[in-house]
């Protein structure tokens, strides 16, 4: 998977993502990373890219033809690099924006499936609105919440998404039984010692019994999304018998509350 980001700090974005597991995953091939500097496409001597707002207001717009002549480089350069020019689509463009659709996993997993994604980093007081609509095709956000630049929520995103690209994760396993599964959060986790300050790990994880212990942890996710994210067990996949779990669950808080 090719992941490719037109911003105004490349080296913010190279440095981050080219450590750890995508890292790793670059230099194996599974997944690349072309951070693009929209300044390079600046026809300013001095390589500037923004200017005042029409119908003033504070703060600095990026202007939409370096945008433009950014993109129109990276798109053809994506389109030169594919063996069978027939079967070629123009890329999606995500567009990070507090204003877009908040992102989550299941966004992340579909996002997975892309060969190709284009991660547009805004700045200043955003980008020319007449660039936005001619190139985007999504405005996602990761919070409502206001940041300098775009480069933070775009390593978020391509974080989230590398990990699901099938080899990134050591464990192929891992990715499945975190937090999100079945719109749940993950179960709690322990290791060595079994007893760490008089706190001992649940006896069912040092069973061996892997149903019980698949039980117990499915159980544990349950309790833990209900205390936590409530609003996830909407949309989640539940047995009978973990629904009349949840019940007794939400028993239990409402009697302990009278």
């Amino acid at each position: 998977m090719n992941f490719h980001v037109l911003t105004l700090f490349p080296e913010m974005i190279e440095n981050a993502i080219n450590t750890s597991i995508t890292g790793r995953a670059i230099e194996s091939g599974l997944i690349s990373l072309n951070a693009v500097n929209i300044r390079d496409f600046s026809e300013d001597k001095h390589n500037r890219v923004d200017d005042y707002p029409y119908g003033g207001g504070a703060g600095m717009v990026i202007q939409a033809e370096p945008v433009y002549k950014a993109y129109g480089y990276l798109a053809n350069h994506i389109k030169l690099s594919k063996d069978d020019q027939s079967s070629y689509k123009k890329p999606r463009v995500i567009y990070v924006t507090p204003q877009g659709d908040v992102f989550n996993q299941n966004m992340a997993a579909e996002l997975s499936l892309e060969e190709d994604l284009i991660f547009l980093c805004g700045h200043y007081e955003g980008i020319d609105e007449r660039v936005l609509e001619m190139i985007v095709t999504d405005n996602i956000s990761i919070g409502d919440y206001v940041l300098t630049g775009g480069e933070l929520p775009a390593m978020v995103m391509i974080d989230a998404i590398a990990r699901l690209v099938p080899g990134v994760l050591s464990n192929e396993a891992s990715s499945e039984f975190e937090s999100f599964k079945d719109n749940l959060l993950e179960y709690p986790q322990y290791t060595r010692p079994e007893v760490f300050m008089g706190r001992k790990v649940p006896d069912v994880l040092l069973s061996g019994h892997h149903a019980k212990i698949e039980a117990f942890r499915r159980q544990q996710a349950i309790a833990r999304t209900y205390e936590r994210r409530p609003d996830l067990l909407e949309n989640s996949t539940l047995s009978e018998e973990e629904r009349e779990y949840l019940t007794r669950l939400i028993f239990q808080k409402n009697y302990d509350v009278y």
